[in-house]
C-alpha cells in the first residue's frame, strides 16, 4: 500500500516561557492511500492541531510529518504552498467560501491558481458540482445556498484538483443530522470511486460510524486506533 501520510513523534506546544500548553504529545500516525479515517476526541484533545500540522498550516514543536514521502516542514515556503495546492484538499466546518464568487467560481478557484486550461477547468468543475448534487445551482452565491449546499461547494472545491489527501475539520458541525448523513455518504462514495485518502476530525457519531478507521485522541495522545469492520 502507498503511504500518503507519516507522522513521527510530533509534539506541539502553545504559550510562552511561563505557561506552556502541550496540545500534542508524541503522536505517531500513518495513513495509506484510500483510507477513510476519522479522528475523534473531546475539545482540546488535539484533533484540529494535528490536522493543521499534517496540512502544513502549522508547524510541530518537534517531530516530523511527511506527505507522499516529502518531509513537509523541510520544504521552502513556495514548495509547501505548491504541495498544499496540488496534493491536499481542505474542508472546513465554516465552509470558507469566497462570498463574492458563485458556487462555480468557488469550485474553480484552485484550478485557476494551478493554471489549468479554461476548457478543462469547466469540464472538471461542472462534473464535480454534479457529483456533489449541485447541478443547476452553479451560478448561485454562497448567501443563496443552504448550509448543506455551501458545504457541498466546499467539497467540490476540495476534490476538483484531484488531490491525494483530503483533510476535513468537523465537516458536519454546521448542518442538521440528515444533511450530515448525506454529506458523509457522498464523501464515502468519492473515496471509493476516486481512491482519495480522507482524514476527518469530528464529534459527530454519524461521521465516526461511516469511517473505515477510527482514531481517538485524548490530552494530545492517540489512545485508540481501530479498523471498523464492514466500513471499508
Amino acid at each position: 500500500m502507498v503511504k500518503i501520510v507519516e507522522v513521527k513523534n510530533v509534539t506541539k506546544d502553545f504559550g510562552g516561557d511561563e505557561i506552556i500548553t502541550r496540545a500534542l504529545r508524541g503522536v505517531d500516525l500513518d495513513l495509506t492511500a484510500g483510507e477513510f479515517t476519522s479522528m475523534a476526541g473531546p475539545s482540546g484533545s488535539g484533533k484540529t492541531t494535528l490536522l493543521n500540522i499534517i496540512g502544513g498550516l502549522d508547524r510541530p514543536t518537534s517531530g516530523t510529518v511527511s506527505i507522499e514521502g516529502k518531509e513537509i516542514h523541510q520544504l521552502s515556503a513556495g514548495q509547501l504552498s505548491r504541495l498544499r495546492r496540488d496534493r491536499i484538499g481542505f474542508i472546513f466546518q465554516s465552509y470558507n467560501l469566497i462570498p463574492v464568487l458563485t458556487a462555480y467560481e468557488n469550485a474553480e478557484y484552485v484550478l485557476m491558481i494551478q493554471n489549468v486550461e479554461k476548457e478543462e477547468r469547466r469540464e472538471r468543475v461542472l462534473r464535480v458540482l454534479k457529483e456533489v448534487g449541485l447541478e443547476g445551482l452553479e451560478h448561485r452565491f454562497p448567501r443563496e445556498l443552504s448550509g448543506g449546499q455551501q458545504q457541498r461547494v466546499a467539497i467540490a472545491r476540495a476534490i476538483a484538483p484531484e488531490p491525494a489527501l483530503i483533510l476535513a475539520d468537523e465537516p458536519t458541525a454546521n448542518v442538521d443530522s440528515e444533511t450530515a448523513g448525506s454529506l458523509m455518504d457522498l464523501l464515502r462514495r468519492l473515496n471509493e470511486e476516486k481512491g482519495m485518502t480522507f482524514l476527518f476530525s469530528t464529534h459527530d457519531q454519524a461521521v465516526m460510524r461511516r469511517a473505515g478507521r477510527l482514531i481517538r485522541l485524548q490530552d494530545g495522545r492517540i489512545i485508540e486506533d481501530n479498523l471498523q469492520t464492514g466500513n471499508r
